[in-house]
């Protein structure tokens, strides 16, 4: 079992009882799923990419990649149904663990002048956004071996229901928000 599951175990969920006065443990938020996406509009014109991409990713969450699809055509950016423009993974979970507290510890601390994650970045449910704007900050990817800098997303699904219960939860687990 990861430190960050026992941690939640044993200090965040008291501490979030207390706090929201929940009398009934299943009603405590908890991370469900952390789904990482990277948007490949290159992939059109660089068959190349998708590969890299995949490789990236792979290495950045220790799972296979799945190929997202254009769900409709769209002419101006020559896009058609079916064509490959992304990739996500799905982790959950011990993985799902073992990448947050990566993220949190060894990753975030890397961006130079991190101010701290945005609080507007939640979608009205307690789920959050982080937009990273490359790859090379991971500590498994070698920027030796990188053809091109990519952005990807990180979104941290809680079972939250509120807004304020997922940062109180996402900030009792280490992530740093900006002040304010």
């Amino acid at each position: 079992m990861s430190r960050l599951k026992e941690r939640y175990q044993k200090e965040i969920l008291p501490a979030l009882m207390a706090e929201f006065n929940y009398n009934n443990v299943m009603r405590v938020p908890r991370l469900e799923k952390i789904v990482i996406n990277i948007g490949l509009g290159e992939a059109i014109q660089n068959p190349h990419a998708l590969e890299a991409a995949e490789k990236d990713l792979a290495a950045i969450s220790g799972q296979h990649p799945v190929i997202t699809r254009a769900k409709r055509s769209i002419s101006g950016f020559k896009v058609r149904a079916g064509m490959p423009v992304g990739m996500m993974v799905t982790l959950r979970g011990n993985r799902m663990y073992h990448f947050f507290d990566k993220l949190v510890n060894a990753t975030l601390p890397r961006i130079r002048d991190l101010q701290g994650a945005s609080r507007d970045s939640f979608d009205g449910r307690g789920n959050f956004t982080l937009g990273i704007k490359e790859q090379v900050i991971f500590p498994e990817i070698e920027y030796d071996k990188i053809d091109r800098l990519r952005g990807l997303e990180v979104c941290i699904i809680t079972t939250a229901r509120t807004d304020d219960e997922g940062r109180r939860l996402l900030e009792l687990l280490g992530l740093p928000f900006e002040r304010g």
